[in-house]
C-alpha cells in the first residue's frame, strides 16, 4: 500500500558517540557505554542565526540636519552684518547698527588767511573706519568778503592726525591721512588707521590773500563692520568745530 508522503512520520535521526560508536536513543544526553556528553545539532537551524544589521543612514542625516541648518543661519548672519548690499545695509540699520557718523555736515565761511577746523575722535578698538563724503567752495561775494568776478574758488581740506595737525598749524610740512590740494570741490575717502586716534579735518584758506571762501562740507565716519563698533569698549565719536 502507498505512504501518502503528506502524512508520512519524519525519518528519525540516529545518534552515535564519536568515540565508541556506540548506538544512542534519541533525546540522549551521555554516551550509555562511555558515558562521554553528546553533542546534539539544534532542531531548528533558522535559531543560531545572526540578525541582520538595521540601516543607519536615515539616523545619520537626521543627526547632521540641525548642524546643517545651524551653518546656513551662521552663513546669513555673517553675510548681514558684513555686506556692503542694500538689502543687508538696511537690515543692519534695522536692528540699530549705524555705520556712518557725521563728522561735518553744514555750510561755514573760511575768511582770508585762515582755516577751519573739525575734531573727531575714535575710541580704543576701532578698526576698518574710513572718513568719506564731499565738499564745495565758492568766493563769498557778499557783504565784506566782496570779491572781483573771476576770482579764486579753491579750498584746502586736509585729513590730520593730532600729532600731525600741530605740526601743520606751526607751519611744518607733514604727513596727511587726506590732501586735496587747492580745488573747489572734491571727494573725500580715505581709510583711517586701526585704533584710538584724535584727528582734525581742516579747511584752509591760508592762500588766499583776501578772498573769503564759502564752504559746503559733508563728512562722515564709515564702519566698513558693525560687529567692530558693536564690541568696541563704550565713549562716542566726537567731533567739534572750531574757527
Amino acid at each position: 500500500m502507498a505512504t501518502n508522503p503528506d502524512t508520512a512520520p519524519a525519518a528519525k535521526v540516529i545518534l552515535g558517540c564519536s568515540k565508541s560508536n556506540a548506538a544512542l536513543p534519541d533525546g540522549a544526553q551521555f554516551c550509555l557505554k562511555c558515558g562521554k556528553p553528546v553533542s546534539v545539532p539544534p532542531k531548528d537551524p533558522t535559531a543560531t542565526k545572526d540578525p541582520e544589521p538595521q540601516p543607519v543612514t536615515r539616523k545619520i542625516r537626521r543627526h547632521y540636519v540641525p548642524w546643517i541648518l545651524l551653518a546656513l543661519l551662521l552663513a546669513a548672519v555673517v553675510w548681514a552684518a558684513s555686506s556692503e548690499n542694500p538689502f543687508a545695509r538696511g537690515l543692519q540699520e534695522l536692528a540699530g547698527f549705524k555705520r556712518d557718523q557725521s563728522v561735518v555736515d553744514n555750510s561755514f565761511t573760511v575768511p582770508p588767511h585762515s582755516f577751519r577746523r573739525y575734531r573727531f575722535a575714535l575710541p580704543e578698538g576701532s578698526a576698518k573706519v574710513s572718513i568719506v563724503g564731499q565738499f564745495n567752495a565758492q568766493a563769498d561775494k557778499t557783504g565784506s568778503h566782496a570779491t572781483a568776478e573771476g576770482e579764486d574758488n579753491g579750498i584746502e581740506v586736509y585729513v590730520l592726525s593730532e600729532q600731525a595737525f600741530a605740526a601743520w598749524q606751526n607751519g611744518y610740512a607733514t604727513g596727511s591721512v587726506y590732501q586735496s590740494g587747492n580745488t573747489s570741490e572734491g571727494k573725500v575717502e580715505a581709510a583711517l588707521p586701526a585704533g584710538a586716534g584724535v584727528y582734525y579735518v581742516i579747511f584752509s584758506n591760508k592762500s588766499s590773500g583776501q578772498t573769503a571762501k564759502h564752504v559746503r562740507a559733508s563728512l562722515s565716519l564709515r564702519y566698513r563692520s558693525w560687529l567692530g563698533k558693536y564690541f568696541r569698549p563704550k565713549g562716542q565719536t566726537s567731533a567739534h568745530k572750531a574757527g
